[in-house]
């Protein structure tokens, strides 16, 4: 594949994977006219809430400020605008002016082979998540992991504590369970769009990190989707992952850039 055919896989399956768990998680979407927007099942604006342009070459970026900030201005929530470093330069440069606030700038990285599966850490078993307990297990993990980044311990249970989020026959997900009290550690998922493996919400409690826990639990969510038929593995690394990613042969192709607004829009900023 080209590199411009590999960004737009990337894309694809970003964008999707994001509708899909909003939706699942009983969040609200909206897409019309090159523009998603989804309201998830929690206010934090970010992550949670949030816009990505779909179509940069045929909508003018005030109009998709404007459509963003009166979708959020309605639900009283601020929101996140995802910047592709590829193709949302004017935009990027509009969302500022506008008064978005940057919060990070994350590799987007592949991976164009499957991995062997790792001998397992002592101690640790790797399970799939296939209930409702489990459900609940991986948001508890997410929710210490992702507390890291100041995620209030809300959040996680509010977007993945239900079976019907993680367990799909395009998505799969895995826990790192202590091999004695079951108590879960870690964890990884895949959802599986456009022959993509797309890896989401990798994430260790802070007690048991440097185990490898998560990078097990990542090899499993990347050989699930390769089972699937998928070509390349996709995701967005966080700071703490992104040198584990490497090493394990993901390259960076891209950047996705948060810009924020952390308050609601005031009413009536745009069409609806």
């Amino acid at each position: 594949m080209t590199h411009s055919e590999l960004l737009e896989l990337a894309d694809l399956n970003f964008a999707e994977a994001t509708r899909d768990l909003a939706r699942r998680a009983g969040g609200t979407l909206h897409e019309e006219d090159g523009l998603l927007l989804w309201a998830g099942a929690h206010p934090l604006p970010v992550l949670c809430n949030g816009a990505f342009c779909l179509d940069a070459n045929t909508t003018d970026p005030r109009e998709l400020l404007e459509r963003a900030d009166a979708f959020f201005a309605a639900r009283q929530r601020g929101y996140t605008f995802q910047i592709r470093a590829h193709l949302d330069a004017t935009l990027a440069t509009c969302a500022t002016a506008a008064g978005l606030k940057e919060w990070g700038s994350i590799p987007g990285m592949i991976l164009d082979h499957p991995l062997p599966l790792t001998g397992g850490v002592r101690g640790f078993r790797i399970d799939r998540v296939e209930s409702d307990a489990d459900a609940r297990d991986f948001a508890e993990v997410m929710g210490q992991s992702y507390g890291t980044y100041g995620m209030p311990v809300d959040c996680a249970p509010a977007l993945l504590g239900r079976r019907f989020v993680l367990c799909a026959p395009h998505i799969s997900t895995f826990l790192a369970r202590d091999a004695s009290t079951g108590a879960a550690a870690a964890g990884a998922m895949c959802i599986s769009t456009h022959g993509v493996a797309g890896i989401y919400w990798v994430g260790t409690t802070p007690e048991q990190r440097g185990k490898g826990l998560g990078e097990a639990c990542t090899r499993a969510a990347i050989d699930a989707g390769f089972a699937r038929g998928a070509q390349i593995a996709n995701l967005q690394a966080s700071v703490m992952g992104e040198p584990i990613y490497r090493r394990m042969g993901f390259v960076e192709i891209t950047r996705y850039q948060a810009l924020v607004r952390f308050g609601p829009p005031a009413q009536g900023a745009g069409p609806a």
